[in-house]
């Protein structure tokens, strides 16, 4: 198949902007003049630090970022991050976590190598299909920050509301930054792995605010310390060039296509086609509640193994890439990330269809 027979439904790495990766492949040999490529060239010199300042830039003013948190460009995806908080924010004290998937559990349970961890609430007892209300979140007074993870791609809900909370906020906005507005004047720290709405895999987006730097366990590895990577502005060690270079294209094509705010009207507009499929069908069924629905990640079944298979299999011999669930939770996953074109939702739809159409 070429690229204009598929479709990448892919969780992460997840697809990216056709125009960006063209224009990547027309700078890969010779960026602006200077005869080597991005991943040529050194971190340290002056058309890279362009690049950087430039990536920066862009998320600052997209995301509209205050001035008293800082933007660091990082390696280590979630899962350092998993650590890096509780060692830079905890520092011993407690923390109050809302498990609603796999990753923010992942999340928990690191934390507690380096301080106290009450979970606000515990999806796992209904299978992760919803978000809690707000009344039902057991919050601690004593807390030092309350942690979420705002969209959970493996059962495919999302938060619709930003919780209210006596201490400041964390959140692994991973999977639906560059959506929705973000108030970050309410958090402590935002970030956000680059692999499903900003980049390829290898960089993770920290917005952090700077008050709280500084405070690191004394066991902190530097290269975890919040104060140490926004004193050498993400730089102690070589970053990821390249990522911040396509983090950079990508945040061009979202200003030239509408910003935040028309990325988010997209989204919607992409998974209601599905959602609609879902709402109507005497086969499939969603897995997550409905007011609680991710925009990002639609989840279903045939609520039977075999027919699933068969399903996403037909999903892959029509181009329909990575349809198949987590192996967690099993079942069709859909990822709808900023890059994925509007058709590729609509043919999707079309196929569940006449899938349901042959097997009801």
């Amino acid at each position: 198949m070429n690229r204009e027979e598929v479709f990448n439904f892919s969780a992460g790495p997840s697809v990216l902007p056709q125009s960006v990766l063209e224009r990547a492949a027309a700078e890969m040999l010779n960026y602006k003049g200077t005869g080597m490529s991005v991943m040529e060239m050194s971190h340290r010199s002056a058309p890279f630090q362009e690049i950087f300042d430039t990536a920066k830039a862009s998320l600052k003013e997209l995301l509209a970022v205050p001035d008293s948190h800082e933007i660091l460009l990082l390696q280590g995806g979630a899962t350092l991050q998993f650590a890096a908080i509780p060692m830079n924010l905890l520092a011993g004290g407690t923390a109050d976590y809302a498990v609603t998937g796999r990753f923010s559990a992942k999340a928990a349970a690191e934390a507690k190598k380096y301080g106290t961890v009450r979970i606000a609430y515990d999806g796992a007892a209904s299978g992760f299909d919803r978000i809690p209300k707000q009344d039902e979140l057991a919050l601690s007074d004593d807390a030092e920050y309350f942690y979420y993870c705002a969209n959970n791609t493996i059962y495919g809900t999302e938060w619709h509301y930003v919780p209210e909370t006596a201490c400041p906020l964390v959140c692994d906005m991973s999977s639906d930054i560059l959506t929705r507005r973000v108030d970050f004047s309410k958090y402590a720290l935002v970030y956000a792995g680059a692999q499903k709405n900003m980049a390829p895999a290898g960089l993770t987006v920290v917005i952090v605010e700077r008050s709280l730097a500084g405070h690191a366990l004394p066991c902190t590895p530097e290269i975890m310390d919040y104060a140490t990577m926004i004193r050498t502005d993400s730089m102690l060690n070589t970053p990821p060039c390249w990522c911040i270079y396509m983090l950079s294209l990508v945040l061009d094509w979202v200003r030239e296509n509408g910003g935040v705010e028309a990325m988010g009207e997209r989204a919607r507009e992409r998974a209601a086609l599905l959602y609609e499929v879902l709402d109507e069908s005497r086969l499939f069924r969603g897995r997550a509640r409905a007011e609680d629905r991710s925009f990002m990640n639609v989840t279903f079944s045939t609520g039977d193994p075999e027919t699933d298979a068969r399903f996403a299999a037909g999903a892959a011999a029509r181009g329909f890439v990575s349809v198949k669930g987590h192996k967690t939770a099993g079942g069709m996953r859909a990822s709808l990330y900023n890059a994925m074109p509007l058709a590729g939702a609509a043919k999707l739809a079309e196929y569940m269809r006449e899938f349901e159409r042959e097997h009801v």
